[in-house]
């Protein structure tokens, strides 16, 4: 199988997309799959080239064809366009451009089958206020939370300390801070505003962060093993470390999560429930708070996760008995018939 996978991209996740590429690299079956490597520099530049590692901004310009008619790439080479075909598309990208329906609305209109939500599942879980209001209504329950559109601010007097204030739409807790006093709240609106100009402060939760990895489509569901953030201090920073490999400075990520089983099976059905109510398919990670009286609340959707060898959502299939390579098989079978196989 002819399989395109995409890395890289714009947002500041870029990093991040990369090291993903180069694990989903390394657990790809050679006797089952033909990569095709389409790396995209942070200035939008598309390459074709060996892999995610090494130099790979040095390789040929590649696009890929919106024309369903050659459903593929269109490769630059010595002044002409030659043509790959694909059977189907792995897009390894994180962030904006990459789970916000972007991409995924280039996909559609090339017609290649490609793994992971749809266009409007992933508009919709990338804006975490819209992703709200749209599991609420599904009777999920969710922070009390307050947007603040762009050249707004919101009279800090409103609020009851401390929120968590964060970009509407970005990941990775790239411009989060912890309010806790209303002095603060203006600079944090602006260090949120670098990444997004729809700013979300939303309450604090008091409980343990956990999540749910998810793999399937409709009422097909597999369920990963819960994982747990325990926190020695601050607040969960993913991405943020100097050297994520080697861990974080304030906090612990435990798989599974020292829960009981009560809790354990509340958790994945309340994961579940999120996913369908967004409209998610092939994959997710459901973060979620779950508070000392035993009630789960929303927290954030991931519509592609991290795939790096630190990464929350292989380590909670890992958990489950799902490898990595098992993973990327099945999510390829979902994307091309619809169904696990």
């Amino acid at each position: 199988m002819r399989i395109g996978i995409l890395f890289g991209g714009c947002s500041e996740e870029h990093p991040v997309s990369v090291k993903s590429a180069q694990e989903v690299a390394t657990h790809l079956d050679p006797e089952k799959y033909e990569p095709f490597y389409i790396g995209i520099t942070k200035d939008g530049a598309w390459k074709l080239c060996d892999g995610p590692d090494g130099d790979w901004e040095s390789g040929r310009p590649a696009v890929l064809s919106p024309d369903r008619s050659v459903q593929g790439l269109l490769v630059l080479e010595q002044g002409r366009y030659e043509t790959i075909s694909l059977d189907v598309v792995l897009p390894v990208l994180h962030g904006k451009l990459g789970e916000d329906g972007a991409i995924q609305g280039l996909l559609e209109l090339s017609g290649i089958p490609y793994v992971g939500c749809d266009i409007q599942s992933s508009a919709l879980c990338m804006d975490k206020s819209l992703a709200y209001l749209v599991a609420g209504n599904a009777g999920i329950a969710t922070p009390n939370f307050w947007t603040v559109p762009a050249n707004e601010n919101i009279g800090p007097d409103r609020l009851t300390y401390p929120v968590f204030v964060k970009p509407a739409r970005s990941g990775s807790s790239f411009g989060v801070s912890k309010v806790s006093r209303k002095e603060e709240l203006s600079a944090a609106v602006d260090a949120a505003r670098q990444y997004d100009s729809k700013v979300l402060i939303e309450e604090a939760i008091v409980g343990s962060e956990v999540g749910c990895a998810v793999l399937g489509n409709d009422g097909d569901l597999i369920s990963g093993e819960v994982d747990q953030i325990v926190l020695s201090h601050g607040f969960f920073k993913i991405h943020q470390e100097s050297s994520p490999e080697s861990g974080s400075d304030n906090s612990t990520v435990v798989v599974p999560a020292d829960i009981s089983p009560a809790s354990r099976s509340l958790v994945q059905e309340t994961a579940r429930a999120v996913y369908r109510a967004l409209g998610c398919r092939g994959l997710a990670r459901v973060d979620l708070f779950l508070t000392e009286d035993g009630k789960v609340i929303l927290n954030e959707v991931n519509t592609f996760p991290g795939m790096t060898s630190y990464s929350r959502y292989p380590r909670m299939m890992d958990a489950a008995g799902l490898s990595r390579a098992e993973v990327i098989d099945r999510l390829v079978s979902l994307a091309v018939t619809g169904k696990i196989q």
